[in-house]
């Protein structure tokens, strides 16, 4: 697999979770105790926030092998 196919592939993985991600939060508050309320939203945007680190890391990447192709 060359490197543009592996950035693809994790991208498009990366937005399916993200979508994932986004149908969880509604259903949290249906769990009705705010401790565990809590805890689930906090661990929520904690997987974001890394998720976010990937994507941005794979941006870089990507641009960084574009401008050596200049």
């Amino acid at each position: 697999m060359e490197r543009e196919q592996a950035i693809e592939q994790i991208q498009q993985a990366a937005k399916q979770i993200a979508l994932q991600l986004m149908q969880m939060h509604p259903a949290v508050a249906s769990l009705a105790e705010e401790t565990l309320q809590a805890t689930v939203l906090h661990s929520l945007h904690q997987i974001t926030v890394e998720l976010e680190i990937v994507k941005k890391q794979l941006i870089m990447l990507q641009q960084r092998d574009g401008s050596s192709e200049l």
